[in-house]
């Protein structure tokens, strides 16, 4: 079961992709349900042969980083639970971004 999704270029047909730090889509960002379901989801993209941009742990997520072939990019993220969302002295969110472990979010397909 999976679904397509399409992003509509019409208005920009032929045109070639804006300058980096112009006005425009970064990136549009889909939520996946489970840890698992984020692992899954980079296992079917190992097997495609797809890169990854980047992978970041921010804490209160973990994501994966891509490009779509007209250089659109794509986040797939997966939300901690609330309760192990880190924080500061003060009780507010504390976000980083540190480098994605693969290997321990693949490990979760074999739980």
């Amino acid at each position: 079961y999976h679904h397509h999704i399409g992003l509509n270029t019409w208005e920009s047909r032929d045109g070639s992709p804006p300058p980096k730090g112009t006005t425009g889509l970064y990136h549009f960002a889909i939520s996946y349900p489970t840890r698992a379901a984020l692992a899954d989801a980079l296992r079917r993209l190992m097997q495609a042969n797809v890169s990854l941009d980047g992978a970041s742990d921010h804490g209160v997520s973990e994501a994966l980083y891509l490009h779509d072939p007209d250089e659109n990019g794509i986040e797939l993220y997966c939300d901690r639970p609330r309760e192990s969302w880190p924080r500061d002295r003060e009780g507010n969110i504390a976000m980083f971004t540190r480098r994605l472990d693969l290997q321990n979010l693949l490990n979760e397909l074999e739980t």
